[in-house]
């Protein structure tokens, strides 16, 4: 059972807030931190397939932009909410600064389900949104990308609008785009990947073979496919994936204790995560459990790579004495009182806006390229991408032990330091 009145929002300024009060921020500097510099509501009518026209709500939030321009996804989905954009452009900021890259935290998000929408409909949905925002995004204000349920087409329509309008060509101005439009090779790999590097660099802190760890997976889009991918090649073996089912407006999940294999579970699952239940079980050989007991697994390592609020007071203590690592792979996937078990049991846990950052370090490096108009291979994108994210690990690590502090709290501590810095050289306060 999920709490039913999370908000991620509120969790996030609880985040900061601790973090705040422990690393003695000055007030000003908490004012203008724990809450979005900007937001824009609107609203996009589509004229829909049938001829009738709906009317869509959405929004883009940009929490700060000291560090550089704003940089976020935009989700398409059916319970978006103002809080959870704003929630997510806050961690936004937090994760730029943790990988130490020069930009800001923003997000986006529209109301709907373009799992229940024509392609056409999809494009006059994108292109709407862009016409509605258009004075306030772009390269040097705010940077887009894809997040739930969008992809590299939806910000090509997306691109092509906004070029339209700007009257030239600006493929800095959203990243995601296809590979040959403008995209970065390793963009579909990258948070997956960079969910691994952390892990990787984590068991070794620990002391552990990572080709002698199991582990149970939550969500298997883009980054808990890649993650799972780049785990097994690493010696690693994936028993259970809870995906969630389109078809039957719920998630199960998949087990088999010999080990889930990966490559062949790909072939069976569509672009939205949605893994085909017949063919897993009667092919694969996997178990199919409730969606929410990818957590119960004896494993060593949870990763959560689904939405927000999985993790909770309600199944914390349905974690697994075997469990030693928690990686979030997913933004804001734990609520406070479940952390607080998860720190009292010791598990190390990595936290998202660290964990996850794969993601907007490659966009950071495909919004380099479009600049430059000089394109990286694929080795030499994953080859920074690692560098980036080990860093960025082992920064936060070197804290946490000298400090002896959860690691949650020395990524937020490093993140906040960098901002409020920030923020104080500009003379905003």
């Amino acid at each position: 059972m999920k709490e039913q009145n999370y908000n991620a929002y509120l969790i996030a300024q609880k985040q900061f807030d601790n973090v705040a009060e422990n690393i003695n921020l000055e007030q000003a500097a908490k004012d203008i931190l724990r809450q979005p510099k900007r937001e824009i509501h609107i609203t996009i009518p589509v004229k829909m397939d049938n001829g009738i026209t709906k009317v869509f709500k959405g929004f883009r939030i940009s929490h700060n932009d000291a560090r550089g321009p704003a940089k976020g996804g935009i989700r398409f989905h059916p319970e978006e909410t103002v809080d959870t954009v704003r929630a997510l452009s806050m961690w936004m900021t937090w994760k730029c600064a943790v990988v130490d890259i020069p930009l800001g935290g923003g997000k986006g998000g529209v109301i709907c389900d373009p799992r229940e929408m024509s392609l056409g409909e999809q494009e006059r949905l994108c292109r709407g949104y862009v016409r509605e925002l258009s004075k306030n995004v772009g390269p040097v204000i705010d940077v887009a990308a894809p997040d739930v349920m969008t992809n590299s087409q939806h910000m090509l329509w997306m691109l092509d609008e906004l070029e339209v309008i700007y009257g030239g060509h600006y493929p800095g101005a959203i990243t995601g785009k296809p590979v040959g439009m403008g995209g970065s090779l390793g963009r579909n790999e990258a948070t997956g990947y960079g969910v691994i590097y952390t892990v990787r660099e984590a068991l070794k802190a620990l002391g552990l073979d990572i080709k002698n760890t199991t582990a149970s997976l939550q969500g298997f889009g883009k980054v808990g496919l890649y993650a799972a991918k780049l785990y097994t090649k690493l010696g690693g073996k994936v028993i259970a994936i809870s995906s969630w089912d389109i078809h039957d407006k719920k998630a199960y999940t998949y087990r088999n204790l010999d080990g889930i294999p990966i490559l062949e579970i790909e072939k069976i699952t569509n672009g939205y995560g949605t893994i085909n239940k017949t063919e897993a079980i009667e092919k694969l050989g996997c178990e199919c459990l409730d969606g929410d007991d990818w957590i119960k697994q004896d494993v060593d390592i949870l990763l959560p790579c689904a939405l927000e609020n999985q993790i909770t007071k309600d199944n914390v203590k349905q974690i697994s004495k075997q469990v030693k690592m928690i990686a979030e792979g997913a933004n804001g996937p734990t609520t406070p009182e479940a952390d607080e078990v998860i720190k009292n049991r010791k598990i190390f846990l990595i936290p998202d806006f660290l964990c996850n950052a794969g993601g907007v370090t490659c966009s950071y490096f495909e919004q380099v390229q479009c600049n430059m108009n000089y394109y990286w291979g694929l080795d030499e994108v994953l080859t920074k991408l690692d560098i980036k994210m080990t860093d960025a690990f082992h920064a936060v690590y070197k804290l946490a032990m000298k400090k002896d502090l959860y690691m949650r709290d020395a990524a937020y501590g490093i993140a906040i330091t960098r901002v409020a810095d920030a923020v104080r050289l500009r003379g905003w306060i």
